[in-house]
């Protein structure tokens, strides 16, 4: 069994935490072992699954893996603790705040020889895959992506465009590289509102 252990307990968090104690049947899943999560806040157990300390997260032998399910802000921070104790490391979608830290985690899981996985989930739903087949040797003359949610955390979350960026990742997949042309921001802090508005063109124009 490989041993792993649920870092954030979140929507995502707990997500994992069910699927790794429910796996299904004949999947890789069924030779997970969750040993425990990791949270700031205090719950005991959730599900029969211990909370355990992150300091013993990253000690444990029997720990082989970690499933970082965070803020985004802090997701840089944990993998790199994760990696130097030598353990692999799966992480929801984005990797970390920049480019070039993202590169450097990269090369430090090489150097490691570990895994460092970073999953995209809604790219693996399947009204996704529907949209993928439904664009499927199409041209795109013009269209429009929009999608709302409550005011985050940017101390957290980080830069509006990261909070949108799982969103902006299915464009790409769908038609390929995207150049930003423009970019506005608007902000109503009595409304408890915030709003971008972002304009890309494909390589074909």
């Amino acid at each position: 069994m490989f041993g792993t252990v649920v870092v954030g307990v979140g929507i995502a968090g707990l997500a994992r935490i069910r699927d790794l104690m429910n796996p299904m049947p004949l999947s890789p899943s069924e030779h997970l072992k969750l040993f425990g999560f990791v949270s700031r806040r205090s719950f005991g157990n959730i599900n029969e699954v211990k909370q355990i300390s992150l300091e013993d997260a990253l000690r444990s032998k029997e720990i082989h893996a970690a499933f970082i399910s965070t803020e985004n802000r802090s997701h840089e921070e944990t993998i790199r603790m994760f990696l130097e104790a030598g353990k692999h490391v799966l992480v929801e979608y984005p990797m970390a705040l920049s480019a070039k830290a993202a590169h450097e985690l990269w090369e430090m899981a090489e150097q490691r020889d570990k895994v460092l996985h970073v999953e995209h989930i809604e790219l693996l739903t399947e009204e996704y895959k529907q949209l993928k087949k439904e664009v499927a040797g199409k041209d795109l003359v013009k269209g429009t992506l929009h999608f709302t949610g409550h005011v985050l955390d940017e101390n957290k979350t980080g830069f509006p465009a990261f909070s949108g960026i799982a969103r902006l990742t299915w464009l790409i997949d769908l038609f390929g590289d995207l150049t930003v042309t423009s970019a506005t921001r608007e902000k109503q802090k009595d409304k408890n509102y915030s709003r971008m508005t972002v304009h890309f063109q494909t390589a074909n124009k």
